[in-house]
């Protein structure tokens, strides 16, 4: 059985030939849709939001999205706390010889007790 999928805003309307139901990912695309509807002499156009709130013609203007900031996305500052800095770890390479030199240490041979 196929997966229905949700889709976000609903816009029905009716005219003589019977009634349309098509949906719409965004406000803006629906608005879009319903003021066409509306423009083609579809009757009772309603737009249906994803919270279940079902606005009608007179009501469209508050579906209207507002322009929450005038900055642009890259300027907005974010509540996320910043990371600490890395420690600074020193590269060893393993192909490149030692530098240090060997220190001679003397040799005493086995230990016997007397």
């Amino acid at each position: 059985m196929a997966r229905p999928t949700r889709v976000p805003y609903l816009v029905s309307g009716t005219n003589e030939y019977g009634s349309s139901n098509l949906g719409r990912g965004n406000a803006t695309v629906a608005l879009r849709l319903a003021r066409k509807l509306l423009r083609d002499g579809y009757m009772d156009v309603r737009v249906c939001t994803p919270r279940g709130r079902v606005l009608q013609a007179d009501e469209f203007d508050e579906l209207e999205p507002t322009e929450e900031s005038g900055m642009a996305k890259g300027q907005q500052r974010s509540n996320r706390e910043a990371k600490k800095p890395k420690k600074d770890k020193s590269k060893v390479i393993a192909a490149a010889p030692s530098r240090k030199e060997a220190a001679w240490q003397p040799d005493f041979g086995p230990a016997k007790k007397k």
